[in-house]
C-alpha cells in the first residue's frame, strides 16, 4: 500500500496521495509556488497509521499551486407567494487547484 494522509482545509476533509490533483477552498497563495498544510488528521507510509488528536504532531502535505478555477454556479432564488416579490442571486466560489509533492 503506498503512502496517503487525511488533511483538513476549508472546513472539508480529503484523503490525498503524493501525485493527487485536489481541488479545495482558495488560498492566498501565487499560482507556480507551493504550500505546506500542517492540518493532518492522519497519515499512513503505507504500514503503519498515526491518527492525531485533532491533528498529527509535525506531519505536513506540500501542495504545488497550479492556479484559482471558478466552481460551478450555484443560484439562489427566493419568492413569497401571492405578493410578486422575487429574489435571485447567482455566486460562483473560488477554488485553488494544487497537485500534492510530498507528505511527511
Amino acid at each position: 500500500m503506498e503512502a496517503y494522509a487525511v488533511l483538513e482545509t476549508g472546513g472539508k476533509q480529503l484523503l490525498v496521495k503524493v501525485g493527487d490533483r485536489i481541488e479545495i477552498e482558495k488560498l492566498s497563495v501565487e499560482a507556480g509556488s507551493e504550500a505546506v498544510l500542517d492540518t493532518v488528521l492522519a497519515v499512513s507510509d503505507g504500514t503503519t497509521l498515526k491518527v492525531g488528536a485533532p491533528y498529527v504532531e509535525g506531519a505536513k502535505v506540500t501542495l504545488a499551486i497550479d492556479g484559482i478555477v471558478k466552481g460551478k454556479k450555484v443560484v439562489n432564488f427566493k419568492a413569497k407567494r401571492r405578493k410578486g416579490s422575487r429574489r435571485k442571486v447567482g455566486h460562483r466560489q473560488q477554488h485553488t487547484v494544487a497537485t500534492v509533492k510530498a507528505i511527511s
